[in-house]
């Protein structure tokens, strides 16, 4: 691929405003030389006004995304993407939420511009586990756990029963939910359905892999060991 297209391509402006980049000597190598459009060079080694380029294709970035955000451009008010540097937006191939936190749930988000890796993660055939903290309305009565591991809770509105979910009790209205579907405001409506509400959600694990200490509205690219952690291989 072309030095111009790459840089376009992970969003740094078209590519009419890339060759201008080109051509003011903005693009270099790590001791300040001038690069050409078509340069052949290591990603590594290549500086825009004198800072690393963002990675190439393939990144995988986990967020802690805070209330208020959603996570399509589609919908009204803030979304994901202003917690992020502007150009991922513009990345191509997009980049783009694996799965998806509605506005009233924070936690771990995981984005990605790898097509195959977003498939994997959020296809049903994975099983992968989600760890969610929630707080309730209500005490819990007392059967909720043996009811969500039963695997034949069914949903309002729909006929297939639930997997097997786990349920700890943390306090009398704070529980951790593990689950392992992805249905819409699945956890909501299992409380809804055990008469209970949820007020406040928060996913703190996908797979192996935690939020820790990554601050609230905070972000960071994963390396290959953070990702096979995802799948539990590490």
């Amino acid at each position: 691929m072309r030095l111009l297209k790459l840089i376009a391509n992970l969003g740094y402006g078209t590519r009419k405003e890339v060759a201008a980049m080109f051509r003011d000597a903005r693009v270099t190598t790590a001791d300040g030389a001038a690069l050409e459009p078509d340069a052949r060079i290591n990603h590594v080694d290549i500086r825009l006004d004198d800072e690393m380029l963002d990675p190439p294709a393939g990144l995988i970035v986990m967020l802690n995304k805070p209330l208020g955000y959603t996570c399509s451009t589609k919908d009204a008010g803030r979304v994901v993407y202003e917690l992020l540097p502007p150009r991922f937006r513009w990345r191509k191939p997009a980049f783009a939420p694996i799965g998806r936190l509605d506005k009233e749930t924070s936690g771990l988000l995981l984005m990605t511009d790898d097509g195959a890796l977003l498939h994997r993660i959020t296809s049903p055939r994975s099983h992968l586990a989600k760890v969610y903290e929630a707080s309730l309305g209500q005490d819990l009565r007392g059967d909720e756990a043996a009811m969500f591991a039963s695997g034949t809770l069914v949903l309002d509105s729909e006929t297939a029963p639930l997997a097997p979910a786990l349920l700890e009790q943390l306090e009398p209205r704070r529980v951790r939910l593990t689950i392992v579907e992805g249905r819409y405001h699945q956890i909501r409506r299992m409380f809804a359905a055990v008469g209970n509400h949820v007020e406040g959600l928060h996913r703190a694990k996908i797979g192996g892999l935690a939020l820790n200490d990554l601050a609230s509205g905070s972000w960071r690219a994963l390396g290959a060991e953070e990702v096979a952690r995802i799948f539990g291989r590490l």
